[in-house]
């Protein structure tokens, strides 16, 4: 049979207690962590709900309206684009920002060019237009922009 002498009893007591002492510690983190991140969803939630509310708002003027008048038509505009700088703001608060395009010829490193078209009045593979807007979070891109640039015609 093994037998431990004094010191090495106390020893493994105090590494037990250590030991212990240790996976409460990190048992409180854990808790912690699970608390800030349902306090962040919960956060989330609330300001996607308020997007819904105001789409919801529409929705409903629609149906209750279904010839809305002329100054409804000239606030839409304006009322979607509010809505818009909503949902960046809520993406902006969680590090996603929208690409910005540094010039008119893409950068294949955050541009997928989804078509072309002929033009002779431009460069050839000058951006004509963005279809989709693109995403990233620090450098990785969650979303190219997606974007369509022009070629000269071939005869």
């Amino acid at each position: 049979m093994f037998q431990l002498d004094k010191s090495q009893r106390d020893r493994l007591q105090q590494e037990l207690g250590s030991l212990l002492k240790e996976k409460m510690s990190l048992k409180q983190v854990l808790k912690q962590q699970k608390q800030q991140t349902e306090q962040e969803q919960e956060e989330l939630f609330l300001e996607l709900l308020e997007v819904f509310d105001s789409l919801e708002f529409f929705l409903n003027y629609i149906k209750e309206n279904p010839k809305p008048n002329s100054k409804f038509y000239q606030r839409l505009p304006k009322s979607l684009r509010t809505i818009q700088k909503k949902i960046l703001s809520i993406l902006n608060k969680r590090q996603v920002q929208l690409i910005e395009l540094k010039d008119n010829k893409p950068d294949y490193s955050i541009c997928q060019v989804v078509d072309r078209e002929a033009r002779e009045d431009l460069e050839e593979e000058t951006i004509t237009k963005v279809v989709r807007q693109g995403f990233k979070v620090e450098s990785k891109i969650l979303r190219p922009t997606e974007v369509i640039i022009s070629k000269k015609l071939s005869l």
